[in-house]
């Protein structure tokens, strides 16, 4: 007999899109095995400021503020042992650790070229470019970010030392057009992420000012 509540919620998972960064072509979707606890979110204000000495910009935002969003989550083996899957079994988490691992790496074909074009004497060394990486919390909040912090710390491991439960801890910046420009599917896509936000912002009611103590501002 089947336990399965038929009409209990599917639980979404957040985690990662990896773009090619031309085409938009999805090249791997990298998704939390366990949805973090907590979401920290940062934002460093882009004001104008007092040191422009012009009374008239006091209020004017100059851009974009810098987003900074941190999670910790983990990951287990458990449930793929249990189903016998054979690459874990084999491999353990290696394949998933590296999965996001590559993400912050210069990929070694590009090294090689460079290593190779430097022995030959070529002055212009090509600078990697990483996929476009996208966390994807619900639908609500699909953003654009470059992953700035990657801490990994690997508590089991079997018996051929494959790790088997491990923390992650990830730090992401939100790009923005100030970033990447309008035209860039980044900017794009940052511009759909902010729009999302005004659109919750306008389903917020605002509160009286009798909720504050008092009946006007002065």
């Amino acid at each position: 007999m089947s336990t399965t509540f038929p009409r209990s919620p599917r639980i979404l998972k957040g985690g990662i899109v990896a773009l090619d960064p031309t085409t938009g072509v999805v090249l791997r979707v990298i998704a939390l095995q366990y949805n973090p606890d907590t979401l920290t979110r940062s934002f460093q204000i882009k004001g104008v400021g007092p040191e422009s000495g012009d009374r008239l910009e006091a209020l004017r935002l100059k851009g974009p503020p810098v987003e900074t969003i941190k999670l910790e989550a983990e990951i287990d083996a458990t449930d793929q042992l249990e189903a016998v899957d054979d690459q874990t079994v084999q491999l353990g988490l290696h394949p998933v650790l590296a999965s996001l691992e590559v993400l912050v790496y210069p990929s070694s074909a590009l090294l090689q070229s460079n290593n190779e074009s430097a022995s030959s004497g070529t002055l212009e060394i090509v600078a990697a470019e990483a996929p476009l990486t996208v966390f994807v919390f619900g639908a609500k909040r699909i953003a654009p970010v470059r992953i700035t912090e990657l801490n990994i710390t690997e508590e089991a491991f079997d018996v051929a030392l494959n790790p088997m439960r491990a923390k992650l801890s990830l730090g992401m910046r939100v790009m923005t057009i100030d970033d990447v420009g309008f035209d860039d599917r980044s900017g794009g896509l940052f511009m759909s992420y902010l729009q999302a936000k005004e659109q919750l912002a306008a389903k917020s009611r605002s509160s009286a000012l009798g909720t504050l103590g008092i009946n006007s501002l002065p």
